[in-house]
């Protein structure tokens, strides 16, 4: 296939992102040539989001633009949108190819069908219980940090979500892969590894022999030469003691835990269909802090979930006051077709939930600068990511409790841990100078 070219693009979360690249490295393997999205190509693939009524329609123009790109072209269509109202996408004309989110392994088979025999092919096919994980290459989204998918699937049901409908079942990655994947990455020079899943602290309940996320990572941090090992989100009923021992005191784990909270109210959580109330949140993080007292604390939350009245938000924002934490990702509801929520008395008038939205994230501004602003006048490694652009020698990282630093420096930084000395917080973020009298892997959060 040298010559072909193919484009692809995604909506969504995280996960969907590093999937992205994924898909990007099979066509690769295959001998395709791959290009930006806007450019002419021979096949185009849309990695499609449905978490909102949003993503849906940002999905079907992606896929509307990738068919007037090229009219001619292969049209593929993946994802959660394509998982769950395939129907819908198949009456977008000029869709080829439509995979949800299991079987993409084969897309390029499907793509070279489809180009072959001129026939829509619809590979989208329901989840079953008990099969197994599918192994996509590694993420390696830049020359700093490669991420690795350890999990799919979700059985939480949350009223407002509708991922597990669209992922299915949970799915875990053998252990043996996990490390063999790891040492690969190590080899090659990464200096960080985040470990993704949609669910990812149920990691191993699906696998035999008492597996978990904390015998995951305990088999991890034996992997010789291993530098910064990240998790993304976890949910707090998965932090088991020994999960919380291992992610507090062993050095290889970054010290910054992403923790789910959506609502400081109780009653907005059981309408939610979370498992925890606000005090067992809280006493989570105390738990935590105990042991690592610096470590960072992110959050999600949803503004104007049906039911919230005023009261209830203030108590939201009174637990993220107490929570301290060191950046919060905010988010309007939206009703979500499909979900229980959606059918729910007491929807949030849209006007009623901007004015909150501004409010909760004025407070997780202020929270964002307090916890950085603890740190300036200290020394801490800086994973350099990214040549700030427009800026010869700007450059941009995160430190091992993520937080953002730029730095000048001339020379190529990036992938490298850099020691920089934190001076000022300017423009949302931390900024600081190279100090070469320090070399990294010193000193502990």
């Amino acid at each position: 296939m040298a010559g072909k070219r193919v484009a692809l693009t995604g909506l969504g979360c995280k996960v969907n992102q590093n999937e992205l690249e994924a898909l990007k490295g099979l066509f690769r393997s295959a001998g395709y040539q791959v290009v930006p999205f806007e450019e002419p190509a021979d096949v185009y693939v849309v990695h499609t989001c449905t978490v909102t009524h949003l993503s849906d329609r940002k999905s079907r123009q992606m896929i509307r633009r990738a068919v007037r790109n090229n009219p001619e072209a292969v049209v593929a269509v993946t994802g959660c949108y394509a998982q769950v109202a395939p129907e819908e996408i198949m009456g977008i004309p000029g869709v080829d190819v439509i995979v949800g989110t299991r079987d993409r392994a084969r897309l390029v088979e499907l793509v070279e069908e489809a180009r072959r025999t001129g026939k829509v092919v619809n590979a989208v096919r329901q989840p079953e219980k008990g099969e197994a994980f599918e192994e996509l290459p590694v993420t390696q989204v830049s020359r700093a940090r490669a991420f690795l998918k350890i999990q799919e699937g979700c059985e939480e049901y949350c009223t407002y979500c509708i991922v597990p409908y669209a992922r299915g079942p949970l799915r875990s990655r053998a252990p043996q892969r996990v490390v063999e994947e790891v040492q690969r990455l190590v080899a090659a020079g990464y200096q960080e590894i985040v470990l993704t899943g949609v669910h990812t602290g149920a990691y191993g309940r699906d696998l035999p022999g008492g597996v978990d996320l904390d015998y995951l990572l305990r088999q991890l941090l034996q992997v010789p030469g291993l530098g910064r090992l990240r998790l993304s989100s976890i949910d707090p009923l998965d932090f088991t003691p020994g999960l919380i021992r291992t992610l507090t005191e062993r050095e290889g784990i970054c010290p910054h835990f992403h923790i789910p909270l959506q609502s400081g109210d109780d009653f907005i959580l059981r309408r939610m269909g979370r498992k925890y109330t606000a005090a067992q949140y809280l006493e989570l993080l105390d738990r935590i802090r105990e042991r690592r007292p610096r470590a960072a604390i992110t959050t999600d939350i949803i503004v104007g979930f049906p039911g919230e009245k005023e009261e209830h938000f203030r108590r939201t924002l009174e637990v993220v006051q107490r929570a301290a934490f060191a950046r919060l990702h905010a988010f309007p509801y939206s009703p979500r077709e499909g979900t229980p929520a959606a059918s729910m008395p007491d929807q949030v008038p849209a006007e009623v939930k901007k004015e909150r939205m501004a409010r909760l994230l004025d407070l997780g501004k202020s929270l964002e600068e307090a916890y950085a602003g603890d740190f300036l006048g200290e020394t801490l490694d800086v994973l350099v990511e990214e040549q700030v652009q427009g800026e010869e020698d700007l450059w941009e990282g995160h430190t091992g409790n993520y937080l953002v630093v730029r730095f000048r420096s001339p020379g190529d930084w990036t992938g490298r841990l850099v020691p920089v000395v934190l001076e000022e917080w300017r423009e949302g973020r931390l900024w600081g100078k190279v100090c070469p009298g320090r070399w990294p892997g010193n000193g502990r959060l």
